[in-house]
């Protein structure tokens, strides 16, 4: 047993390998160069330097076309839009960064780069800047929806418009898993920490993939083995204990996101897992209070609704598209 536990953690390991160093290869490439071998139909995988930290995106489509930038949330990366960037790519220009400390982006020491959703936003902000990305839609979905957020806020001429995937902005929209969580927010002790830690075990991240699902062969075994490989890694259970602690600073920001609906009225299409156990459908049904025109999707799946919707999910999101000012 032990021999074929170690032979499958060697095979991550290597996948993980070449995907590294074959991403690798043309990092160093300016993004006019980029631009130019960006082709329709192909999937490149880049890498670039933001103040100090490389942070790998997974791009698409022809430059030039209306931009919609891919924002994955815990615990996975751009890995979860493999399926639905294909579908997109043949009309838009698709933009997929992994957040530090997730997937193929840098995981800095957290001594040295503070670990809160604000920081996240700072880094994706940069980012954006540096890439040049000047109007695009934003896909929100988990983490990815305080990050996103926060760039609409402050980025309000750039936002053409939102489509958020179990991404909650509203208080009803958390479910009682979040009790211990927000124990921990108003308590900061090692063993109301310590308590959060199965989490981010394996049977946690299967927990997130699974439940809610009717049909569990639909769940490709490479999502939650990749997004558990890069959980294991050392640090990364404290650098996601920082993170989950630094949640309670979205929900306070919650009224801003209000405001910044009712103020912009951006077009958002909510697509929602209604089994989610984390963010239940009433979170997606109140973006209607700050957008009275905001379309509400629901699909019979859990959290990773992509996992077992994703034709579904992608025909919505390019009709929603096809309203969106370019």
């Amino acid at each position: 047993m032990n021999q074929i536990k170690q032979m499958k953690l060697t095979a991550v390991t290597l996948l993980a390998f070449i995907s590294v160093n074959s991403t690798s290869m043309g990092q160093v490439k300016t993004n006019s160069q980029n631009a130019a071998k960006t082709a329709v139909g192909n999937i490149h995988y880049r890498h670039t330097d933001v103040n100090g930290q490389t942070i790998f995106y997974r791009e698409a489509g022809q430059p030039g076309a209306p931009v919609i930038l891919l924002l994955h949330g815990y615990p996975t990366s751009s890995h979860m839009f493999r399926n639905l960037i294909p579908m997109l790519s043949g009309k838009y220009h698709v933009i997929a960064p992994d957040l530090p400390g997730f997937g193929y982006s840098d995981m800095p020491d957290r001594t040295k780069y503070a670990y809160t959703f604000d920081n996240l936003a700072k880094t994706m902000q940069s980012f954006i800047d540096q890439i040049g990305l000047k109007r695009f839609a934003i896909y929100v979905f988990d983490y990815g929806a305080p990050v996103g957020f926060r760039l609409a806020v402050a980025n309000p001429e750039k936002i053409t418009g939102i489509i958020s995937q179990n991404g909650n902005a509203y208080e009803e929209g958390l479910s009682k898993i979040w009790d211990p969580i927000q124990k921990y927010w108003q308590h900061d002790t090692p063993e109301n920490r310590n308590a959060l830690k199965d989490i981010y075990t394996i049977e946690g991240t299967k927990f997130q993939y699974f439940t809610g699902v009717s049909d569990p062969s639909l769940i490709a075994p490479e999502s939650y083995t990749f997004d558990q490989y890069f959980l294991d890694r050392p640090e990364s259970l404290e650098i996601q204990l920082d993170l989950i602690k630094d949640y309670k600073s979205n929900v306070i920001l919650y009224p801003k996101f209000h405001d910044y609906f009712r103020t912009y009225k951006p077009k958002l299409l909510a697509v929602w897992g209604n089994k989610d156990p984390f963010f239940l459908p009433p979170g997606a049904e109140a973006y209607k209070k700050d957008i009275p025109d905001a379309t509400v999707k629901f699909y019979d799946t859990g959290h990773f609704a992509l996992e077992t919707h994703v034709q579904e999910i992608g025909n919505d999101i390019l009709k929603f598209l096809e309203t969106l000012p370019k």
